[in-house]
């Protein structure tokens, strides 16, 4: 199916797993600034919990989808931001299993079912943030927190570059 001119923005995490909630929070963020300076006419912006089924859906159709989700690497740096871009047909590599994403099946596979299904996104842009902290609890951890408004900046040029 060809993709419509619209963008979708998608937060991906828990909010109630520290660091795993700066997709959320950086959703937060874009809805405030978005008062002030517009995001690109059709970009939508949403929160999920990682499930496959709802990330196909909110991204289903887009020519541009932005993810936001948090990363644990073993030796990580909480608050450094990674930014992959994948062209349509292209596929993300799956992390092993538990590693780096507090999802039972990441964003990887989902865009990996999606290809197999016809329902993935035109472009995706995935950033992918170091976390130190996904115990139970609410509120991002300094650092995560610290790299939120420069990741903020980023997605909003990559809508206004790539999404109209």
């Amino acid at each position: 199916m060809k993709p419509v001119a619209r963008t979708a923005v998608i937060g991906v995490g828990n909010e109630f797993r520290r660091d795993d909630g700066v997709g959320w929070a950086a959703i937060a963020l874009l809805c405030e600034r978005a008062a002030r300076r517009p995001l690109p006419s059709g970009t939508e912006l949403a929160r999920c919990d990682g499930d496959p089924g709802r990330l196909i859906t909110l991204w289903e159709n887009t020519a541009l989808t932005i993810v936001v989700d948090a990363c644990f690497p073993r030796s990580g740096r909480p608050g450094r931001t990674h930014r992959w871009c994948v062209a349509p047909g292209e596929s993300l590599y799956p992390a092993s299993a538990g590693r780096q994403s507090t999802h039972g099946l990441g964003v990887a596979d989902a865009l990996c079912l999606a290809e197999s299904l016809g329902r993935g996104p035109g472009r995706l842009i995935v950033y992918a943030v170091e976390g130190a902290d996904r115990s139970l609890g609410t509120g991002l951890t300094p650092a995560v927190a610290a790299a939120l408004p420069l990741l903020v900046r980023r997605i909003e040029e990559d809508a206004g570059r790539h999404g109209e």
